[in-house]
């Protein structure tokens, strides 16, 4: 990683490091390694440990936010937060893909965009400042770039189930095409608008739904579409 765009990551991440190296290798996918010398460390570790300091982060800033929340919903909020699908939001926002160092079979198939490779790297970089300027600073990090985010985008309805990570979850892992969401309509004042939307899934599912906010009339939609969908057998399948 040379000097200039180790200097765009660090505005990106609004941190300089005292160690670049850090930032080198918290960006270094373990493919890269046939193009990088045989010594050069990946982001595996940092990862490790990243995970289990999001973690902390999450449940010690949840608890201050929320201070009358059960554990229970304490628990669905960090779940939701700490998931592949948060943490790579949070990578996209930060544009980490474009930093990665990626071997060529991972560059040929988009891991630049892949939400595993991106919620591993924002783990990374999480540990390499954590290392580079101890706690506070990750901490600093965390809240910034992604509990803010997330608590702005969905407030109190944090420790509510996201259908849509689940829903876009079980497409994945029966190897289908993502849920796709459009508004069929809305009605009332700006104030107190209603939404339905429709979901549909490949030629399976279709459902609707109906919500105050377009997010959750999603939510509703994908609830219903998991439900029909849960009780369809899978392709291939009698």
């Amino acid at each position: 990683m040379v000097v200039p765009r180790l200097e765009e990551l660090e505005r990106a991440l609004g941190h300089s490091f005292r160690d670049a190296a850090l930032a080198e290798r918290a960006l270094t996918h373990s493919s890269a390694h046939s193009q990088v010398a045989a010594t050069a460390a990946d982001n595996e570790q940092l990862e490790y440990l990243g995970d289990a300091l999001i973690g902390f982060l999450v449940a010690e800033y949840m608890v201050t936010a929320f201070p009358h929340w059960s554990e229970g919903q304490l628990s669905k909020s960090r779940a939701r937060l700490v998931s592949a699908v948060g943490l790579s939001a949070a990578a996209k926002r930060l544009g980490l893909g474009e930093h990665l160092r990626l071997g060529r079979g991972e560059e040929k198939t988009g891991g630049r965009q892949k939400r595993a490779l991106l919620a591993d790297a924002f783990e990374a970089v999480v540990a390499a400042i954590f290392l580079d300027a101890g706690l506070p600073a990750a901490r600093e990090f965390v809240s910034r770039t992604l509990l803010e985010e997330a608590v702005k985008g969905e407030g109190r309805r944090l420790d509510q189930p996201d259908h849509k990570s689940a829903l876009q979850e079980l497409l994945q892992h029966r190897g289908m095409p993502p849920a796709n969401y459009r508004i069929v309509r809305e009605e009332g004042p700006d104030h107190r608008k209603t939404f339905w939307v429709e979901v549909s899934v490949a030629e399976l599912v279709s459902a609707n739904a109906s919500g105050s906010t377009k997010k959750e009339a999603e939510q509703s939609a994908a609830e219903e579409a998991l439900a029909r969908l849960r009780n369809a057998p899978e392709a291939g399948t009698e």
